[in-house]
């Protein structure tokens, strides 16, 4: 750009020595062409910079928002780990504000929580606060995870249909492997937070 200003200015000297030097021969309306030449050299180099500086912000713009997407995805990375005594499983968790306050509680460390088993298909236990609500009359699966009465987390590895706020779903058990881990005693889990 800096190189561009100088011979911008090296040529209008020169056309201005040469004006000055041939005598004046020159009418006025050519001086005027030159000036309105070199004028319009400038506004296209003027237009030429801008449309430079609008495409580096414009670029500027895109790598911030990567760099937001970049951001937001390391934010999507750290996730809650569930393990089952001493088995970890794989969760797909829902997206909603219980989810999002479980995860806030294991900002602080490990949820441990004692469960017990119940009516032969469920483990239920206290998480030790009340999360947010939206229950929903559910039929639960072998692997759900749901929330009772706010504060209460239960692991299925049978079948209920009741009022529940859906949690998760355990993904890489199925439904013999769910009753082994979950049918044969009470069990502790916890919720750990990991960054990948």
């Amino acid at each position: 750009m800096k190189t561009k200003m100088i011979f911008l200015a090296f040529c209008m000297t020169i056309m201005f020595c040469m004006c000055a030097c041939s005598g004046n021969t020159k009418n006025s309306s050519d001086n005027q062409d030159a000036v309105t030449e070199i004028s319009a050299s400038e506004n296209i180099e003027r237009e030429s910079s801008e449309e430079n500086v609008m495409s580096e912000g414009t670029a500027m713009n895109q790598l911030a928002e990567k760099d937001e997407s970049v951001d937001d995805e390391a934010i999507g990375d750290s996730t809650m780990i569930m393990t089952i005594g001493d088995t970890k499983v794989n969760v797909d968790w829902e997206d909603n504000q219980a989810v999002e306050a479980l995860r806030d509680m294991a900002k602080d460390g490990d949820i441990t929580i004692q469960m017990s088993m119940y009516g032969d298909f469920e483990q239920v236990g206290s998480i030790g606060q009340s999360l947010p609500r939206d229950d929903k009359q559910t039929t639960t699966s072998s692997g759900d995870i749901v929330l009772y009465s706010g504060n209460q987390m239960v692991v299925f590895y049978g079948s209920n249909s009741w009022s529940y706020t859906r949690l998760g779903h355990i993904s890489d058990k199925d439904e013999a492997e769910m009753a082994d881990l979950l049918s044969n005693g009470d069990v502790t889990i916890t919720i750990s937070r990991e960054n990948k």
